[in-house]
Parts: structure tokens; C-alpha cells; sequence
């Protein structure tokens, strides 16, 4: 490839709206090019990026035995309306109508059409199992979309979905899948960790998020150093802190504590360890009637340890609250506690509340909490002798750094991640809505058994950037950058020797199987070496008419502090097994 017959386009400042450092490098490298709110075009650059870890993903995904096929943008909103989601998904689902008036959706994901797909072909128990997936455009109306394409609202990604007879043989599926995502980002040369995860909007039974490492990622990693433990922290196990409820050394007081209305503040006026309070937390959860009328509200006081936050995806699995919740209004906390917010606590209550207690707390003595009245905690408050036992006991907060491991092999740590892949073990939960069976041995329909697994194609992009730059630039993994060598001749265009071997390398290289761009522009150094450490391209090699002298050329890594001389010999024989 020549330099002159490709496009480049780059620039020396990102404009403006580009917030993270993957998007203005994208922008600067001329990898994209908005078009509108959360949608770009991908410029050649970037197409070439984007085919590489296409074609990664496509083999491996070839290799587990799924099947490829490819199923349209825009869907019939019947199918949704099957499984409640046209209805459920809110917003972020964009719905169409056709000149007939016909309801469609751009689709974000496609479990619909490929249930009904499977219910349509897979009749027998001997089809089974299958594994079919697509690499296609999707959609989400992203309220804010921002970060470039990492949150954008039309991105592409690769859905793959599992069908079997039992979960015994769809575990074996994730499993299979499980292991070609470990393949396929190992190839990429990325950093990345698989973590046990919720199964969210989605739904299922088993889920695991693919998350490439970086300072800058949304999601919060959980794991153990020294053990093979790891989750998001959505999920992310919270042990108890304490081996068992200590006895009661202290007397219930009634303490002031004028204008101090958060832990951290009162624990600081007491002279106390933020350990030893408890904090509140009021909800509600409303029953409704068939005409979603709210008939009838619940109060619930959830108590965690001053220095732990809530997780509301643990709330979530909380019995009681499953159908969701919300926070108390002041006019509820009111009615029920006699304060207003911020001295709230589980003792001399004016009407009852569920009370649920973390771990933690359960096990907590002589502790400090809110006294119901404004500028006023108790101290000395102990389970069973001044306020009841809680009425259930969970693991309802986020874990923190240096926290136990719930496998017992240490203790965790947390880091940065962007979610780039995710599987689920579906269950039964659409192939039950839009009734996909299939026939067993003795003839009875069955309900097939669903996987769903998902990589976001041009997101992988975006995470490899901000897990791979310096201030020059992107540092592109060898196997999905957009080209592995440049070739870059100085005076090219006064120097028939520099010309002659510069194509004569290109055409060597080339013919080793090298994804090689000579760059043929006239540039001057200085403006041709800066495109290429922008763009990233891992290895460069400059030839000029001093080196040649010598018989040598300048190669250069695009981690390399410095660049060393070669001759072209040693060139060939060092990049041939580097981009093999």
C-alpha cells in the first residue's frame, strides 16, 4: 500500500467536544469523523482497524462452531412486543414506523429475531445445540452520548446466541464461548480480565463482563491478587468485616450532635472511628395495581457502615424489593421517623419499617446512629437490648479495597475497566416468551435453553486506545493496528537510490505477508514521523541516502525510546516474525 493511494488525514489539535483521550486521538489520527450526536463515520484509517479485529473475532468464533449469518438493522416491533421489551426498554430503544404505519425498531441487540429464527428451524432435539452469530450495526438512543465511540449511539458489535436442550449442555456452550472471548482478546494483545458479572437489563442465570484495563475505564474491577478471583463490583461479594458480634460494653446515650448530620462528621465530633457508625438509608418500594396505580408503599431503612456505600444492584436481589424501589420522600421519612433526613436511625421509631442490616452491621456492637431527631445520634446502640434484630441480614454494599476475599485467598483490590464483551447464560427467559421448543426423544415439545454473547466491535477500538498511548500518540497492539510497518524515505523525491530501495522493501515486506504502508507523500521527516506515531503504527523503518552509504536504515519500535541502525537484511529478518 501506497501512502499517495490511501487516505490520511490527520490533525494537530482535537476539536474541541472530544472529552477522553481515545476520542481525540481518533479525531487527530483521522480514524473518525462526526456526522452527528454519538455517530461518526470511520474514515479509511479506522475501517482498517475495525476489519482486523473483525476478522479475529470471526475466526475464533469459526473455531467454537458457531455458525455466522447476518440479520437486519431494522426489526418488526411484534417481535419485541412478544417479550414485553418494546414496551420495557425505554427511550434508549429507537421505534419506527413505516409509510404503512407499521411499528419497527433499529435494533440494539437481536435476541428476538434470533429466537425466532431457532423456533422456526430447530424442531428436533438432534439440531441441538447450535450456535449462530453476526457482526452488524446496532443502535442504542443514548440520552448523552459521549467519550466518542465509546458511547455512542450506532456502534457495531458481534452478537453470537447459544440454543440447547438443557442448562447442563447451555452451561457447556457458555463455557465453549467463555473461552473463545479468552482467545479472541488475548489476540488482540490486550490487557483484559473476565469478571463474574450482573446479568442486568438482559436477564439470565450466569454472566461474565470482558474488561480491557484502564485508568480511564467506567467500571470498577474487583479482584483478588493472589487468587483467580474477580468480579464487577456490582456484583463483587461483601463479607462480613467482623468474626461475631461482640458483647455490649456500653450505656445507650442520647448524644448531641449539633449540625452534624454525615458519619464522617459526627464520628469526627465524638472522636470515634468512622467504623463504629451506621448510616441509613430510606426507601420505599410501591405495590401497583393493574392499572399501575400505586396502591399501597412499603418504608424500608437499609443500615451499612459509615464508611461503605450502598450497592442498588444488590438492593435489587433483596426480597421484597426485586420489583423495584426508590428513595423515601421527606414527607415518608417524616411520617415514619419523626426527623428529617441526616439523623435518621433504627431506634424509637414512630411507625414500623422493614429493617435490613448488612453484614457487617449485623454484627456490629456499641455502635452510633441517628436518634430521629434533628442534632442527635445515639452512641453505645447494641442489637437485641436497645432495638430488635434486623428483619434480614444481606450483602447490600459496595466492597472497598483491602476487603477479605470471599474465596478466602486474600484480600481485594480494585481497578479501572472499560466493558468491551459480555456472555450470559439466558435460561428460558425468551425462547419461554415467544415459545421456541423443540422436540425431545420421546417426541414432547421442550423449551430450548438460551446463551447470548456480545463483543462491541468499534468500542474495542476506543478501550485498546486508552489502554495504549503517550503523548505522541496511539500505541497500536501489533495484530489490529492499521498497519504494521510504514515505511518512511527522506528526499524520496531527489533520490532515485533512496526511491528504488524504499519500493524495493515495501515490495519484500509485502510479499512476506507484512500489512505494509510506504509512504510515498514528500512529507518532510519531522511532519511524516509525527503522523505515524500518531496513527500508531508499530514499527517504522527510514531510509535515506546517508544511511544507504552505510548500507544501513533507521528501524524504530513505537514503544522504542530510540531508533537503531539495521541493514535491510536484518530488517526483514526482524519484522517477518513480529507481524507473523
Amino acid at each position: 500500500m501506497k501512502a499517495s493511494q490511501f487516505f490520511v488525514s490527520t490533525l494537530k489539535e482535537a476539536p474541541a467536544d472530544a472529552e477522553v483521550v481515545s476520542h481525540k486521538l481518533m479525531m487527530r489520527a483521522g480514524m473518525i469523523k462526526r456526522l452527528g450526536a454519538g455517530i461518526y463515520n470511520y474514515m479509511p484509517m479506522g475501517l482498517r482497524v475495525i476489519r482486523k479485529v473483525e476478522g479475529i473475532i470471526r475466526e475464533e468464533m469459526v473455531r467454537a462452531g458457531a455458525v455466522e449469518l447476518l440479520m437486519p438493522v431494522v426489526q418488526p416491533a411484534e417481535l419485541w412486543q412478544e417479550t414485553g421489551r418494546f414496551d420495557k426498554m425505554g427511550p434508549e430503544l429507537m421505534r419506527v414506523k413505516d409509510r404503512h404505519g407499521r411499528d419497527f425498531i433499529i435494533q440494539p441487540t437481536s435476541e428476538e429475531v434470533m429466537t425466532d429464527i431457532a423456533r422456526q428451524e430447530l424442531r428436533s432435539y438432534k439440531q441441538l445445540p447450535k450456535n449462530f452469530f453476526h457482526i452488524q450495526t446496532k443502535f442504542r438512543d443514548e440520552r448523552r452520548p459521549r467519550f466518542g465511540i465509546m458511547r455512542g449511539r450506532e456502534f457495531t458489535m458481534k452478537d453470537a446466541y447459544s440454543f440447547d436442550r438443557d442448562v447442563a449442555t447451555a452451561t457447556l456452550s457458555y463455557q465453549n464461548m467463555y473461552s473463545a472471548y479468552q482467545r479472541i482478546f488475548e489476540r488482540f494483545g490486550l490487557q483484559f480480565r473476565a469478571v463474574a458479572a450482573d446479568t442486568g437489563a438482559i436477564g439470565g442465570e450466569l454472566s461474565h463482563e470482558f474488561q480491557v484495563i484502564a485508568d480511564t475505564g467506567e467500571d470498577a474491577i474487583v479482584y483478588c491478587p493472589s487468587s483467580d478471583y474477580a468480579a464487577n463490583i456490582e456484583l463483587a461479594e461483601g463479607v462480613a468485616l467482623l468474626p461475631a458480634r461482640g458483647d455490649a460494653t456500653q450505656a445507650l446515650l442520647k448524644t448531641a450532635t449539633p449540625g452534624k448530620s454525615t458519619c464522617e462528621d459526627v464520628a469526627a465530633l465524638l472522636g470515634l472511628p468512622l467504623t463504629q457508625t451506621v448510616k441509613s438509608i430510606v426507601l420505599a418500594a410501591d405495590e401497583l395495581n393493574e392499572h399501575g396505580e400505586v396502591v399501597k408503599s412499603v418504608v424500608w431503612l437499609l443500615l451499612l457502615r459509615g464508611d461503605h456505600d450502598m450497592n442498588e444492584v444488590k438492593v435489587g436481589k433483596v426480597e421484597g424489593l426485586k420489583a423495584g424501589f426508590r428513595f423515601a420522600t421527606v414527607s415518608e421519612i417524616e411520617a415514619h421517623f419523626g426527623s428529617k433526613p441526616g439523623y435518621l436511625g433504627p431506634i424509637q421509631l414512630l411507625k414500623p419499617v422493614k429493617v435490613v442490616a448488612d453484614r457487617t452491621v449485623a454484627l456490629m456492637s456499641d455502635f452510633v446512629c441517628g436518634a430521629n431527631e434533628a442534632d442527635f445520634h445515639f452512641t453505645g446502640a447494641n442489637w437485641g437490648r436497645d432495638l430488635p434484630e434486623p428483619d434480614l441480614i444481606a450483602d447490600i454494599r459496595n466492597v472497598v479495597a483491602g476487603d477479605p476475599s470471599p474465596d478466602g485467598q486474600g484480600v481485594l483490590a480494585i481497578q479501572r475497566g472499560i466493558e468491551v464483551g459480555h456472555v450470559f447464560l439466558l435460561g428460558t427467559k425468551y425462547s419461554a416468551d415467544m415459545k421456541a421448543t423443540y422436540l425431545d426423544e420421546n417426541g414432547k415439545p421442550q423449551l430450548m435453553v438460551m446463551g447470548c454473547y456480545g463483543i462491541g466491535v468499534t468500542r474495542i477500538l476506543g478501550a485498546a486506545i486508552e489502554q495504549n498511548h503517550d503523548e505522541r500518540g496511539i500505541i497500536w497492539p501489533e495484530a489490529i493496528a492499521p498497519f504494521s510497518v510504514v515505511v518512511c524515505p527522506i528526499g524520496m523525491d531527489r533520490s532515485e537510490e533512496v526511491k528504488a530501495a524504499a519500493h524495493k522493501l515495501h515490495d519484500e515486506l509485502q510479499a512476506l505477508g507484512v500489512d505494509v504502508l510506504l509512504d510515498d507523500r514528500g512529507e518532510r521527516p519531522g511532519a511524516m514521523f509525527a503522523d505515524w506515531e500518531l496513527v500508531g503504527v508499530p514499527h517504522r523503518v527510514v531510509i535515506s541516502d546517508r544511511g544507504l552509504k552505510e548500507g544501513l536504515v533507521e528501524y524504530q519500535g513505537r514503544r522504542d525510546a530510540e531508533a537503531r541502525k539495521l541493514s535491510l537484511a536484518e530488517v526483514l529478518d526482524l519484522l517477518k516474525p513480529k507481524t507473523a
